[in-house]
């Protein structure tokens, strides 16, 4: 009896061995077809769903036989079917199904975003219990590379062998201790106190608050050196150095973390009976001129939380993007413009002057500033090749402080003190053309300053009105200088804005005999609206083109989404191909689908060649599939 249980077990243990050097050589066999390539994932457009539900009906229906035949070869395989006329088997060569993928599509970008979607299919022989499979898409885009979140498909024991590695990565955690406690002998602790410190023992069953202070002057240097005394100092090194190497013990224990953000899919498999497809979606933002999208996939195979191979790449897929945008009409629009043969400017400078003084100081600090400006503005004006100089005149104006008559001459004076410092910058004939004006109380602009001022009470403006309305300003300002107590801000915040140099350039276009000359130039603001069209930006075009209702337009307002604004207007433009196609996705998008069909019959009609862009814009795709039955 004995020597038969003896024999069971060796026969029970030479099979568990053949059974696992089977199962062994059969991983290596499949771990060697992947380093091949000869298993690898794949990249595919998905498929019409009809379709392939008609042909799976299709080869059900179809009964499959074989025959054979002898030849001077040797014998010959055939496959046949049954006549249903005749009922004879006939040989034929039935092509063994395959997997027929596509490997670009066209896709539409719709509000500045475009939509891929792709199969990622992993055949059987790829997936086995104690591997885990990591495959990572690569998008390419107008020169850049994106690397998409990854899809994980792990195998029952490798995802057991992870939380294996957790639990113990866990029990090493509770082996650490957080209150220092545990590691004092608390009771011969209390032993020595209640001996040797019976106040500070007292306190044990003491419920009263103790400050802070008072408690450490009870507890004392030597009851401290009695805790270090009575504490296990091994054991609380020994736990130091648990906390110290938590991070080399995780990496210990947990070879193959779980990922916890940035994955796509992270699913686990049972068995491996079958492969598997993942359809995988991504939305991508849009860019200007994003013609091509291209996905390729790159993997990695883990066992034990090592990789093991590198996932052969199979061939990219290609999604060619289309965008209404590519329909703008580019013929560039005019506007009538008017050209005045002459031509006004003007500049004010602040120029300081010593009080009752007409000499320019030019290192002045504020001077130096304004007098730069004013070189400048002067230069530029007159070295424009298009424009000739007729006049300049440069007039000084002073505030109301002071006697009217003085202030005459006064300003007159500063204004020809201007007028010496302009000559420098001028040649001999354009010195010529200099002239002087003056304005000795400059009134009118000091009613404007004090309207609009925010500090001044608004019955302290009507008195300033008032007296500003007066024929004579000595006395006006004389009344403000005596009875008005904001007469002190008034000098020095309102006058000094008072006393300026008026610079008025008169110019006349050289070769322009007429005064005028109606001409037309390009609409750059029309021109920028098409351009933020070509750039995706619709919520511009829509705000620059609004104004124009035209066929621009309304493919601005189909751009962003505004599609009963895009057909009023393309109710007014001229018919054309162009319009009836943009009023066909219109009305299909708001579910007036006779009207679309309507008008993408009449778009067809007008420009044959359209059908092939219907089948970019996803609106139109029902429409064009009725059609085509």
């Amino acid at each position: 009896m004995f020597s038969e249980k003896l024999y069971g077990l060796a026969v029970c243990s030479a099979l568990v061995i053949l059974a696992s050097l089977a199962c062994s050589c059969a991983s290596e066999r499949r771990l060697s077809g992947i380093r091949q390539g000869g298993l690898r994932p794949d990249l595919s457009i998905p498929s019409d769903a009809d379709f392939e539900k008609e042909r799976a009906d299709l080869m059900q229906r179809i009964r499959v036989d074989s025959v054979s035949s002898e030849s001077q070869d040797g014998p010959l395989i055939m496959n046949a079917i049954k006549d249903e006329e005749t009922g004879e088997m006939v040989a034929t060569d039935i092509i063994t199904e395959s997997r027929v993928v596509a490997r670009f599509r066209n896709v539409a970008e719709r509000f500045g975003k475009v939509n891929i979607e792709f199969d990622i299919t992993v055949p059987p022989g790829m997936l086995s219990s104690s591997w885990k499979l990591e495959l990572l898409p690569l998008m390419k885009m107008s020169g850049d590379s994106t690397r998409l979140q990854p899809v994980c498909i792990t195998g029952q024991k490798y995802r057991d062998d992870q939380m294996r590695g957790y639990r113990r990565y866990a029990r090493f955690l509770a082996s650490i201790t957080g209150d220092s406690t545990d590691f004092v002998r608390l009771g011969q602790l209390e032993v020595f106190i209640r001996r040797h410190f019976p106040e500070t023992y007292a306190m044990k069953n003491d419920s009263s608050f103790v400050p802070e202070p008072v408690a450490r002057n009870v507890f004392g240097v030597s009851q401290k050196e009695a805790l270090e005394h009575y504490t296990r100092h091994h054991l609380l090194s020994r736990n130091e150095k648990r906390k110290a190497d938590r991070d080399r013990m995780f990496r210990k224990f947990v070879k193959d973390p779980l990922a916890t953000g940035g994955l796509r899919l992270d699913t686990v498999i049972a068995s491996a009976d079958g492969g598997m497809i993942y359809r995988y979606v991504q939305q991508v933002e849009s860019r200007p001129g994003l013609k091509r999208i291209s996905v390729s996939l790159d993997g990695n195979l883990y066992e034990d939380g090592e990789v093991i191979c590198t996932v052969e790449r199979p061939e990219d897929i290609v999604f060619y993007v289309s965008s209404l945008s590519a329909l703008a009409d580019m013929t560039p629009r005019y506007v009538m413009k008017v050209v005045e043969r002459r031509v006004y400017d003007n500049t004010h400078a602040f120029i300081d002057f010593a009080q009752g003084r007409a000499d320019l100081d030019t290192l002045l600090p504020g001077n130096v500033a304004e007098l730069a400006r004013i070189r400048e503005c002067v230069g530029g004006i007159v070295s424009r090749e298009e424009f000739e100089l007729d006049s300049l005149k440069v007039t000084a104006s002073c505030s109301p402080e002071g006697g009217y008559a003085f202030n005459s001459r006064l300003s007159l004076a500063r204004a020809e003190a201007m007028k010496d410092f302009v000559a420098t910058m001028l040649d001999k004939e354009s010195r010529q053309k200099l002239k002087t004006g003056c304005i000795p109380e400059n009134w009118d602009q000091f009613r404007r300053l004090v309207d609009s001022d925010t500090v001044l009470a608004r019955a302290a403006k009507d008195r300033i009105l008032e007296a500003a309305a007066l024929d004579d300003k000595d006395a006006a300002e004389s009344g403000l200088l005596a009875s008005m107590p904001e007469y002190r801000y008034l000098r020095e915040k309102i006058y000094p804005r008072l006393r300026s140099v008026r610079f008025d350039f008169y110019l006349h276009r050289k070769g322009m005999d007429r005064d005028t000359v109606h001409t037309t130039e390009i609409d750059t603001v029309y021109a920028q609206g098409i351009m933020a069209l070509k750039n995706l930006d619709y919520k511009k075009a829509v705000e620059l083109l609004r104004p124009y209702h035209d066929y621009n337009t309304a493919l601005a307002y189909l751009s962003a989404g505004y599609n009963h604004s895009a057909i009023k207007d393309l109710e007014t433009v001229p018919p054309s191909a162009n319009t009836d196609y943009l009023m066909s996705i219109a009305l299909s998008r708001l579910g007036r689908l006779k009207e679309a069909r309507q008008a993408y019959l009449r778009c067809i009609e007008r420009e044959p060649s359209m059908v092939f862009r219907a089948n970019l814009d996803p609106e139109l795709a029902e429409i064009v599939e009725n059609i085509s039955r």
